[in-house]
């Protein structure tokens, strides 16, 4: 079949398996030779990560194995989504240690790409509440954590599923009041100020901003910054299946500089107030895009390029205009920019996040862009940052090796467990993996 990541680029043709237990991943495996193959979940990774000659699809793999209510841990199958996962848990007062900016994820592929939240500078990635997880690689099933098989545990998560095919992952879960936040928001007048009122907030459990990437001059990084808490008022209700769907492809004129701008001021000046105040769902505060189906359509059949990365926070202000300067002058800004603090490092070899702050934004594909965003990574790996995988779709081999220092020892590790023979997408060959 034709497949692509949620950017819709790069496509390739793609052998498409669907297997319906663990014997059939192990047989796929064995049979495989050295042909390529990794695996794939709901495709929501942005480029080609989860694309390879053979794919192998968790669709079926979506099996919770058990739910202990008292203590909050979740052993389920890879193919798994967080949705369902939320909709068991939420009624009895559990919720997600750490959640995507999307509920329409795997368990296995937030493993495999180390997912992060809003509360990251609180308490890490996803892999942190992880306690173990079974594996299919091609020496057989075998089960990793801290404690066993510690070495490709730490590759695996964040090693976008080039150690192997995740079988099964037990989690920690977090208990909660309601499902509702008590979420603050702050309107920032400069970038100075939006990063000032991210650490006078470090303590705050969730944080981020939507940044104008737009503005220029005494106005650059002007944001809303958003804060959040668990709240105890409005019971544990799990959200609603999404009513509104982008039917079509959206024609090329649809998103262009002057549409993005004004949209960017428009969401900016729509809060009139310095500080605002409310009590939200669970739902659109982490997943506000969630609710519109087929977003992606909005940039057209040529696709789009998510790009993010992270600079280290001694680089902060400086490194954050140097790339916003640049970004603006190009007029090819994102209207979903979104900033956020990162936490201390962990020991996964791929892991993205490093202590700084992380940019996200949504570019349309074109020629222009791709070479405006080499610009940036010299930008971003100048100033020792990285960029993060499981956005990326065109990043070369020479930066990644810049800024990813322990993609030797990960690249051993594969070779010690013979996974370099069978799992191999077309990002990991790009980037000389």
């Amino acid at each position: 079949m034709r497949l692509s990541g949620w950017g819709r680029y790069p496509y390739i043709d793609s052998h498409a398996e669907y297997p319906l237990c663990d014997g059939d991943v192990q047989k796929l495996v064995e049979l495989a030779g050295e042909q390529s193959l990794i695996g794939r979940g709901l495709g929501r990774s942005y480029g080609d990560s989860a694309l390879a000659h053979t794919t192998l699809h968790s669709l079926y793999l979506d099996h919770f194995r058990f739910f202990d209510k008292k203590i909050g841990l979740l052993r389920c199958s890879s193919g798994t989504t967080l949705a369902s996962i939320l909709e068991l848990i939420i009624p009895e007062g559990w919720f997600l240690s750490v959640t995507p900016g999307t509920k329409f994820v795997t368990v296995g592929g937030a493993v495999a790409s180390d997912v992060h939240g809003k509360n990251h500078h609180l308490d890490g990635c996803f892999s942190e509440f992880v306690e173990s997880i079974k594996l299919a690689t091609p020496n057989g099933v075998v089960e990793c954590s801290r404690n066993q098989n510690a070495s490709l545990f730490y590759a695996t998560c964040g090693g976008m599923g080039l150690t192997g095919l995740i079988l099964e992952v037990e989690i920690r879960l977090k208990r909660v009041p309601s499902s509702f936040i008590d979420a603050t928001t702050i309107k920032t007048k400069n970038l100075e100020e939006t990063v000032e009122i991210l650490e006078e907030n470090h303590s705050s459990t969730y944080s981020v901003a939507w940044i104008d990437c737009l503005t220029t001059g005494s106005g650059l990084g002007r944001s809303l910054v958003m804060l959040g808490e668990h709240t105890k008022e409005g019971g544990l209700v799990v959200g609603k299946k999404a009513k509104l769907s982008v039917p079509f492809d959206m024609p090329d004129f649809f998103l262009n500089g002057l549409t993005m701008q004004a949209f960017n001021s428009a969401y900016y000046h729509r809060m009139t107030k310095v500080r605002s105040h409310a009590i939200v769902h669970y739902e659109p505060y982490f997943y506000p895009l969630d609710g519109i189906l087929n977003w992606n359509r909005l940039y057209g059949a040529g696709g789009f390029l998510q790009y993010q990365f992270v600079i280290p926070k001694e680089a902060g202000i400086e490194g954050l205009s140097a790339i916003l300067s640049r970004l603006s002058a190009s007029k090819k800004g994102s209207f979903l920019a979104v900033l956020k603090m990162f936490g201390t490092e962990n020991c996964n070899h791929l892991s993205f996040p490093l202590g700084g702050y992380t940019l996200a934004l949504d570019l349309k594909l074109s020629r222009e862009v791709l070479s405006l965003l080499d610009e940036l990574d010299e930008i971003v790996v100048a100033y020792g940052g990285r960029v993060y995988l499981a956005k990326d779709a065109r990043m070369s081999k020479e930066v990644f090796r810049k800024s990813y220092p322990r993609w030797e020892k990960f690249s051993e590790l594969r070779r010690q467990w013979g996974a370099h023979k069978h799992f191999n997408s077309t990002q990991s060959q790009r980037l000389g993996l």
